[in-house]
């Protein structure tokens, strides 16, 4: 297990950094879509090509960023429900999501986009808009994305065998932010604990 758990922190790191790639193909988007309507609104100059490499960057961030998503725990979940559970039950909802959900679906996609891929390189596929960009290098961001949110899901279902075998006291690197229906459900705990007690006070007198 600890061979496992340092394989794992090793794709945390990987992850890590392609989070922080994303954040910088963020700005790079927004720059780009500014300057192109600046432009294009000023100066009645447009390119085909500024606008496809907007729709690359945005490509980036969402195959690339799918990997940081899942290390940090901020993908979707139903939080009402997820809220109101133990840890190791999550963690084992969690670890059986992965193995028959998660893996086979970034293997079959995987398996479907290289040869998709392939193609496009091989030819020198180029966009069909007047002054477009060669599409492969866009292309190439399915199988990759879909390969590192592979890596990152083994690394996650690493980390919930270690929670649920005791070998780690928490089943994730990075915890999430308190969605509204956690923080409503708190407070109603809460205010319950508090009407409970006082109810207890009140017998006691």
């Amino acid at each position: 297990m600890a061979f496992l758990l340092k394989f794992s922190r090793l794709i945390d790191w990987i992850s890590n950094a392609l989070g922080k790639l994303v954040m910088w193909l963020v700005l790079a988007a927004v720059l780009i879509s500014a300057g192109n309507a600046i432009m294009r609104k000023a100066f009645n100059i447009g390119s085909n090509a500024y606008l496809e490499i907007q729709w690359y960057l945005f490509a980036g961030v969402f195959m690339l960023g799918a990997a940081y998503v899942l290390l940090h725990n901020a993908h979707v979940r139903i939080d009402f429900i997820a809220a109101r559970l133990g840890k190791r039950t999550n963690a084992l909802i969690d670890a059986i999501g992965i193995v028959v959900f998660l893996i086979p679906l970034c293997v079959i996609l995987i398996d479907l986009a290289w040869p998709f891929f392939m193609r496009a390189y091989e030819s020198g596929e180029m966009s069909e808009n007047a002054g477009g960009l060669i599409r492969w290098p866009v292309i190439l961001l399915i199988p990759l994305g879909f390969a590192f949110l592979l890596l990152q899901a083994v690394s996650e279902l690493i980390k919930r065998v270690a929670f649920l075998t005791g070998a780690l006291p928490e089943p994730f690197s990075y915890g999430h932010e308190k969605s509204a229906e956690e923080l409503l459900i708190e407070e109603k705990e809460a205010a319950e604990a508090a009407a409970a007690r006082a109810g207890a006070q009140g017998d006691a007198r």
